[in-house]
């Protein structure tokens, strides 16, 4: 298995400046240091260094395969993935993301149709295991989420969220399994074509709402789950002044909405950029966009920020913005591990304690054998060896297993106890009972982990 980066990974795309731009005479401030360089200069003076940076110059192709090509690998191998568009309004997340996508594939297909073509070519390509792929497609307007693959009307189509052990879950949401790329992208075409656009000054086909593509890999062996990734596909509405667009009435609205989601994003980028301990607050829960996000920031997941920016002079103030964002973002730390199932895990546990077993058995057999039975202090020393190789082992997988179990018990009792606090009308009582319930959570996780770890030393 080839390495996994610990850290959220960024890549910046310079678009070339637009038709507007040239004619109100803008000049271009941001560009690459040099040819495949990752730096990105401003104004002659700012620097900006990420794992990847392309010019005006670079096309979707070019993107796709230094970018996430790679990615679609760990989606095959059990990792959870991350794509993440973000960028002032008009900046090319959509088009570079491929959520446009038509339903033909040209030079100016975007990554996720591409990333459709190459996961399927890895599934038909492999005989050891057997694949079950769905997706979903979710809008999040407004601060309501959508189920764009419902046929129902509008007001039928939003769905809640909750939480649970495994984390966020969407009641009721469509999840269409598919059997090949075609099949994927047909049912994101469909989902494109009901997501909320309006025409903006500052873009014709401005995208007014956040919105994940997620596509569900099960990887069976004999009929039994062996792992189960997701790929998370997210293009976010763009960031909007509304001194530069001029927008009223519904526009207006809508971008007030786009900005408290991104800024609740934004604190919580910075709160895990900063984070010293895992003990530090995250606010994931200020917006339902961060919930979302959870697992792709600060969670199981590797995730790529796709950062899109205007080299035009008139934008200067929103392409800094941008970069800072994304260099926050390149330092927040996520715990990718592979999604294997629970089944998966009982049957190691229970693989271990059989070998366990045999083992012990076999050691006594030859500890009580007659002198004629012929053996050998090595072959004793050896099978010893074994066992206790096995005992570390089966407690490694039991100690995991107890953790997770007691992480879930422990997280839903919490949150219960919040939602109990819910009803109270004083704004600093709640506050101070919720602070006091994460400090008991701290403090019984501490003296778990302690017990946990003298245990071990046992």
């Amino acid at each position: 298995m080839s390495s996994v980066p610990e850290t959220v990974q960024v890549a910046v795309r310079i678009r070339p400046l637009s038709a507007s731009e040239s004619r109100m005479g803008s000049q271009p401030i941001a560009e690459q240091t040099g040819a495949g360089e990752p730096q990105i200069c401003v104004r002659g003076s700012e620097l900006f260094t990420f794992n990847h940076v392309f010019d005006t110059s670079s096309g979707q192709k070019e993107i796709y395969e230094t970018s996430v090509k790679a990615m679609v690998n760990k989606i095959f191998e059990g990792f959870n993935v991350t794509i993440l568009a973000y960028g002032q309004t008009g900046s090319g997340k959509s088009y570079t993301m491929g959520t446009s996508f038509e339903g033909r594939f040209d030079n100016t297909t975007g990554i996720i149709p591409r990333a459709m073509v190459d996961l399927f070519d890895k599934i038909s390509a492999c005989s050891e295991f057997q694949c079950e792929v769905s997706c979903t497609f979710i809008e999040l307007y407004q601060e309501n989420v959508y189920d764009l693959l419902s046929y129902s009307n509008r007001y039928e189509k939003m769905v809640g969220i909750r939480e649970d052990a495994n984390g966020i879950v969407i009641p009721g949401l469509t999840e269409v399994p598919v059997k090949s790329a075609d099949d994927t992208l047909r049912w994101l075409v469909q989902g494109i074509s009901a997501r909320t656009i309006a025409a903006t000054p500052m873009n014709k086909e401005s995208n007014r709402s956040h919105t994940i593509f997620t596509l569900t890999v099960k990887k069976l062996r004999d009929g039994k789950l062996v792992t189960n990734s997701k790929l998370h596909l997210v293009d976010l509405a763009g960031s909007e002044r509304s001194k530069k667009t001029n927008t009223m009435g519904d526009r207006f609205r809508e971008s007030v909405y786009i900005n408290k989601g991104l800024l609740a994003l934004g604190n919580v980028i910075a709160a895990l950029a900063s984070a010293k301990s895992t003990k530090s607050y995250i606010s994931y829960r200020d917006s339902k966009l961060t919930r979302l996000l959870r697992n792709s920031l600060g969670g199981n997941s590797i995730t790529l920020m796709m950062a899109c920016v205007s080299p035009s002079d008139y934008n200067l103030e929103e392409t800094l913005s941008t970069l800072r964002y994304a260099d926050r973002a390149l330092k927040i730390r996520n715990k990718p591990t592979i999604n294997e199932s629970e089944s998966s895990c009982r049957e190691e546990v229970e693989r271990l304690r059989c070998e366990n077993q045999t083992l012990r058995s076999t050691l006594e057999k030859l500890q009580q054998a007659p002198v004629i039975v012929p053996r050998t202090e090595r072959s004793i020393r050896n099978l010893q060896e074994k066992v206790r190789s096995g005992k570390v082992q089966l407690r490694a997988v039991i100690m995991k297993a107890n953790e997770l179990e007691f992480r879930a018990s422990h997280a839903e009792g919490i949150l219960d106890a919040i939602i109990k606090l819910l009803p109270l009308e004083n704004g600093d009582e709640f506050k101070r009972k919720t602070d006091d319930l994460l400090v008991r959570y701290c403090k019984e996780t501490e003296c778990w982990r302690d017990s946990r770890e003298k245990i071990n030393k046992v």
